[in-house]
């Protein structure tokens, strides 16, 4: 059963030549130890072994492949396929990049299962998508295109490994194939530059030749110097009479032997008097012995010097007159498009540079005084190129400097484009730095926003935020539409309050917070008229700490997220009921019967209109406790009961003394 349902699972299309091998492995692990835990007699094969195999059916075989063992099951692969072993331990091939166990068999059977029949295929791969990067050899350039038999036929296996490879058609293995291009190509200098071909060719095109690494021309009769390190073979070891590199033979005592004569026989002297293999174009002028330009009329300093000659003699006539008493004689056109020319010296080249160099140029700050625009401050300190944008000989030196925008960008997003200020940066910045400001407090005073009270201790920027987005960068705000609290402080009583807010304060202009704040303090409330509530504050309670009623939540201490609303207005509802609701009706105490908020002593209780024993005579002037003086503990705490209190006079008073016969 267990054959068969191994079988179906190879069939169907979804599952990867992976998950075969891998469910190979534990069905052949699960088949070895019942094998291993049953008796001689009941062994048996778990299915028949693939065509490669075929020799070693039968129960009897099984110790060839398995090691008998009681716990996992493991395998003897590389005891028979020696030659995988030998590659494995020399870390060489395909089977040496994934990381298998040294010695161990037990990740063959990972991708190669078996007991699955016949016709079974062990190895399992697509040549068309197999990377030839893992055997350690890439195929580049020409080689990538090429079928595997061109390389890996039975006449390339070579070397010891030839008698390990246990496959007799060696045109079906891909083991001993060396990696050297004399194993498939012949070579055609049979043997006279050595064996290592990639020293001069590519596998991209056999006739590119690059220059030789290894071959050592400096053991020639011609040791190559200079330029001529770079100059490919073939350039000189060109084709003999056989059609082949001549590389024996070749002239060589003079440079006219490969290079035609540019100067067609301006010069008696020999090419070497003025050139060098280091470059044609590199002159030896002032080193030669027949040639020194320093005896001409126009001697070679500083880059001059490195100049090549035909820059200036043109065509190599070194016979023709040149003109040189000014710069604009050879630098043609002006690189500056004339914006010089007006200058007393018509814009000399040598007024700004040296022959040591176009740059640095000799214009400083000191020359740049004595122009239009003086450069003082942070000015005198910035790079030419930043503000005469370097365009090649696009490069504006004649340039606007009326105002400051015309090279400051307005970093304040056009807030002050408009009048007094017309972004006239000076009236706020100076040369010295764009940092501080000189917009003072005392300036303030001028604007529509009067700093007061508190606000004269604000840092500038805990108001003015950047927050307007002004290319990739942000402004801060200067100018705002309403300029009400809200505009830079939350409501922290979030709208409980708007009604009131939205009321003309002195100005005409809805209050804000300051219907109750003032910018002296936040604390500062004598602005907010409690009588003008539903609760006037009379008696104690104008004594009375605003927390103490407005309750806040989460045993907050500070009055920023109460309810205003919420707040009591009843007498119980704030204060506790401390007569033990001996006067509460419908199980409410209603404390305005006896007592007002401007004393809580003594009681207004009327014992003439409430009570059964009107206070008359002497009783008018006792005090209450001399008969009320009953006391009980509710919750904790003794309360005085003015219920049950006698009315008789003996009950206070004690009997009535006998009278005397």
């Amino acid at each position: 059963m267990l054959q068969k349902s191994l079988r179906r699972s190879f069939s169907a299309p979804s599952v990867s030549p992976f998950c075969v091998a891998h469910l190979g492995f534990l069905i052949q692990a699960t088949l070895v130890v019942v094998l291993l835990s049953c008796s001689a007699a009941a062994q048996i094969s778990p299915g028949p072994l693939a065509r490669a195999h075929q020799s070693l059916n039968g129960s009897a075989n099984c110790t060839t492949c398995h090691k008998l063992s009681a716990g996992q099951p493991t395998f003897r692969c590389l005891e028979c396929h020696t030659e995988i072993a030998a590659r494995l331990n020399a870390h060489k091939g395909l089977h040496a990049t994934y990381g298998l166990e040294k010695g161990s068999s037990q990740g063959c059977v990972k991708c190669h299962s078996d007991h699955n029949g016949e016709d079974f295929p062990i190895v399992k791969w697509n040549p068309n998508a197999f990377d030839h990067k893992q055997t350690g050899y890439t195929l580049e350039g020409k080689h990538a295109g090429l079928t595997c038999n061109k390389c890996h036929s039975a006449d390339h296996v070579v070397g010891p490994e030839r008698g390990l490879i246990k496959v007799k058609d060696l045109s079906k293995t891909f083991l001993s194939i060396p990696q050297n291009c004399a194993t498939c190509h012949k070579d055609p200098h049979q043997g006279r530059l050595g064996t290592n071909c990639q020293q001069c060719h590519n596998f991209t095109d056999w006739k590119s030749v690059a220059t030789i690494k290894e071959f050592d021309h400096s053991k020639t009769r011609y040791p190559l110097t200079g330029q001529h390190l770079q100059v490919k073979c073939e350039k000189c070891h060109t084709a003999g009479t056989d059609g082949k590199p001549r590389y024996a033979g070749l002239p060589f005592g003079q440079c006219t032997d490969c290079h035609n004569d540019v100067h067609h026989g301006s010069f008696k002297q020999t090419c070497q008097t003025c050139h060098t293999t280091a470059g044609w174009k590199k002159i030896t002028t002032g080193l030669t012995q027949n040639f020194d330009h320093s005896k001409t009329k126009y001697p070679l300093q500083g880059k001059h010097a490195q100049v090549e000659c035909v820059q200036c003699h043109a065509g190599g006539d070194f016979k023709k007159a040149l003109v040189f008493d000014k710069c604009v004689s050879c630098h043609k056109p002006d690189p500056h498009g004339g914006q010089f020319a007006k200058r007393a010296d018509q814009g000399e080249c040598a007024a700004c540079h040296t022959v040591e160099g176009f740059k640095p140029s000799k214009f400083t700050v000191k020359e740049h005084a004595e122009s239009a625009y003086p450069l003082k401050g942070g000015h005198a300190r910035l790079e030419c190129a930043q503000c005469h944008i370097p365009k090649g000989k696009e490069t504006l030196y004649k340039i606007k400097f009326q105002a400051c925008t015309d090279c400051h960008k307005d970093r304040h997003a056009t807030q002050f484009a408009a009048a007094p200020y017309l972004n006239q940066c000076e009236k706020c910045h100076t040369l010295d730095g764009y940092k501080p400001s000189t917009f003072s407090l005392a300036r303030h005073k001028e604007t529509k926003f009067v700093l007061t009270g508190g606000h004269l201790a604000v840092v500038c920027a805990d108001c003015h935020k950047n927050s307007i987005p002004v290319e990739d960068k942000f402004t801060a705000i200067y100018k705002w539409q309403d300029l009400n609290c809200v505009s830079c402080h939350a409501d922290p009583h979030k709208g409980q309050f708007a009604e009131r807010m939205r009321k003309a304060g002195a100005d005409g202009k809805p209050a804000g917070c300051e219907a109750c704040h003032s910018t002296k303090s936040w604390k500062e409330l004598q602005k907010f008229d409690h009588s003008k509530t539903d609760f006037p504050l009379i008696g104690t309670h104008r004594a009375t700490a605003c927390i103490d009623c407005h309750k806040p939540p989460n045993m907050e201490t500070k009055l920023i997220n109460v309810d205003f609303k919420a707040a009591p207005t009843k007498c119980e509802d704030c204060h506790e009921d401390i007569h033990g609701k001996q006067f509460a009706k419908n199980g409410t105490t209603s404390c305005v019967e006896c007592h007002n908020s401007t004393k809580w002593k003594p009681s207004l209780f009327d014992h003439e209109k409430r009570t059964a024993f009107p206070l008359q005579g002497a009783h008018q002037k006792t005090r209450c406790a001399q008969c009320h003086n009953l006391t009980q503990w509710v919750n904790g705490k003794q309360v005085l009961f003015y219920k049950p209190t006698p009315k008789n006079c003996e009950a206070c008073h004690g009997p009535a003394p006998k009278k005397h016969a």
